[in-house]
Formats: C-alpha cells, structure tokens, sequence
C-alpha cells in the first residue's frame, strides 16, 4: 500500500510543537498517589495453573490495579531458574486480551519472566480477556475506548489503564523470583503506547520497547488516520463540533509523546512507514521526543504489522546485549 503519510526523509526530521497540558506531571503523581478505592491495599497474587507445558510455569495473576480493582494477567517463568530472572512486562494490542496461557512463550524461553497484562475491558480482537472496566464512562462514547471518559482526564479511560500498568510494573519489581534492575517493558500499537507511559511514570526501568506505538502526537493521528481507533476520535468530534479544544486536552495526558519526555531507560522503538493505523509521523514524533538513549528499526515498506517476527528477534538480541551489561539489583527494591 503507498505511504498516506510523510516520507522516511521528513519523518526523520518531523519535531512538532506538542505543548505538554498544564498540571501534566502533578496530574499523573495524584493518579499514582491515590488510595484503594475500598481503603485497603491489596496485594498480587499467583495462582499456578496447569497449562500442559514441562518447560515454563505459567500463574494465573491478579495485581490490583486502578482503584485497587484486580487486574489480570499470565506470568510465564522458565522452569528450573535457579536465580532472579530478567523479567519482560507486556502490554497489549487494541482488543486483545491475555488470550490463553500457552499462547505467548517467546521471553520465557528465552530465560526471562514474562508477565502479560490483560487490558481492562478489552478481549474481543483476536484473545480474549477477562479483566472488566467497571467505569464505563459518560454516555456518547463512540464504540471502543479512546472517547471512553473523555469529557475529562479524570474520568478519560487510559488513566485506568496507565495506572494498572504501572502497578503490574510494581508488582513484578517484588516479586521474589525476579530483578528489580533488570526489568523491561513492551508492547505493540495500544501496548506500545502503554509502555511509552509506563517509560515516563517508573523511574528506574532496564529498558522500553515501543512496536509501532498508537497514543503518540493524537492530534495529528486523529486527522490522518484512515482507519480505527484514531477514527474513533473523528466521528466523536464529527458529532460534537464544539468539543474538539477539550477532547484534545484530555487525550494530551495519554499522549505517548508527552510521556516520551519524562523517560530515561534506554528504549527500541518500530516504526512502519506504510502505517495506516498508527501513522509513522505520530511514532516518529514520540521517537524524537524520547529522553532517554534510543534506535528504531525502520521498517520502510510496512503497515501496521511492523517488523513481526523480524522484529521480535531484533527485540532479542537487544533485550539479550541490555541484560548483560546491568548489575543484579536483586538486594535493592526500593
């Protein structure tokens, strides 16, 4: 398909002004700082499960999030690990949930944990999930989520969700078995934006490894973007022509850019440039914003699919060479 986009030679050069949201930083420490919805912190839990595989170990994982309501996940540990584990912390593509646990086993077999988070609401595109959004927002949404709350940042859908991640981060920072220095997070579209919030939020990461990240630059997305979810945003505003100022402001608390700025782990990002999903200028501007040491791997003559399986081994070598050279923090987690 032909770029809808700008050509690689000006994406490389692409630095919009995105001003970040007054009140951005105090915003995001207020989310985070917040009490148990109920008052009573709750605490991870692990449950093994019998998925008919001898060489990792697959639980059942319940981390309060949002609110201190469960969110869901799988951690897949290599069985036989003697010593802390690297541990790789995944975020999901739009619509997909945590699937089943055999499913997803490349980090575990590589030697690493591997915990997926299930996204909350979400399970109906291609694995399903089982963590419910009980706050379904303001009626009017447009179906989907990126409208979902948006009438403010307190109640817009992604502050729920950025918030679990976060405590999944957490939760794995205490987890006996892994290495609170050595902790990477990823994701792809929807989970790429979500690590590039996660980047920003934890100080303190081993890495970052944003795959064609949506949530990036929305304003532009929302107006390029040929299909969904960006188009989300356009029918919302299509239908609520004075609205466009204040939507735009609540999404700039989600956007991946912004979050992008406050990062410091080193991060590898993709970008596909026949994107008509996550448009490769959106990615790019993330990309530049970033401030912590960075590469992408450019893949010239894909859409939304990236790299694929190309790109995951370059994700493992990276994540191989990134662990090398990092100490274990295994007696430190503070």
């Amino acid at each position: 398909m032909p770029s809808a986009d700008l050509p690689l030679e000006e994406c490389l050069t692409y630095r919009p002004e995105l001003p970040l949201p007054d009140g951005f930083d105090t915003f995001w420490a207020d989310t985070l700082g917040e009490a148990p919805l109920d008052g009573i912190p709750g605490k991870p839990r692990y449950k093994r499960v019998d998925s008919g595989l001898a060489q990792v170990h697959t639980y059942d994982v319940s981390v309060p999030g949002y609110g201190g309501r469960p969110v869901r996940g799988w951690l897949h540990m290599p069985a036989g690990a003697t010593e802390p584990l690297g541990c790789v912390v995944e975020f999901l593509g739009y619509g997909r949930g945590r699937g089943l646990p055999h499913e997803q086993l490349m980090w575990a077999c590589a030697g690493y944990a591997h915990l997926i988070m299930d996204t909350r609401g979400q399970g109906w595109s291609a694995a399903g999930g089982v963590t419910a959004d009980t706050d379904a927002g303001a009626a009017g949404a447009v179906p989907g989520f990126v409208t979902r709350g948006v009438e403010s940042p307190e109640t817009h859908y992604y502050r729920r969700v950025f918030t679990d991640a976060v405590r999944c981060v957490e939760a794995m920072r205490e987890h006996p078995e892994v290495d609170p220095a050595r902790i990477v997070v990823t994701g792809f579209s929807q989970g790429g934006g979500i690590a590039l919030a996660v980047s920003g939020l934890v100080p303190g990461l081993a890495g970052v490894m944003p795959d064609v990240p949506f949530l990036c630059n929305i304003p532009r997305a929302a107006r390029i973007a040929g299909m969904p979810p960006y188009t989300e945003i356009a029918a919302y505003l299509q239908l609520h022509r004075d609205r466009t100022e204040s939507v735009f402001r609540t999404l700039a608390y989600f956007d991946g850019a912004h979050h992008a700025t406050r990062a410091t782990a080193p991060a590898l990002f993709s970008i596909a440039m026949m994107d008509e999903i996550c448009p490769p200028s959106t990615c790019f501007t993330a990309y530049h914003r970033y401030a912590g040491p960075k590469d992408v791997r450019v893949y010239e003559f894909n859409g939304h699919e990236g790299g694929a399986e190309h790109h995951r081994a370059e994700q493992l070598a990276w994540v191989r060479s990134l662990f090398a050279g990092l100490p274990s923090g295994q007696a430190d987690r503070s």
